[in-house]
């Protein structure tokens, strides 16, 4: 908990320095391209680039999207360092 109220109180940016995710990774065992990935969790191209690269935070609902569509859990795709 107090990670989560030091992240709040430092701002987004440094969000995306505390959370690294695998969506690469999972992406590439399931066969599919940014372009796949992004159509079946309705979002651009480029959102599932920014998040691969750790450049955007997903609402909760995107990151269960698309953990759903890389059949893995939240907490497997995205981990707090």
């Amino acid at each position: 908990m107090t990670l989560l109220l030091e992240t709040i109180n430092i701002g987004w940016l440094e969000v995306s320095n505390l959370m690294k995710n695998k969506i690469k990774e999972y992406r590439i065992i399931r066969n599919l391209t940014q372009a796949d990935l992004a159509q079946k969790v309705g979002v651009r191209r480029e959102t599932i680039i920014y998040l691969e690269k750790g450049r955007y935070t997903p609402s909760l609902k995107l990151a269960h999207d698309v953990a759903k569509t890389l059949k893995t859990k939240i907490d497997k795709l995205f981990v707090f360092k």
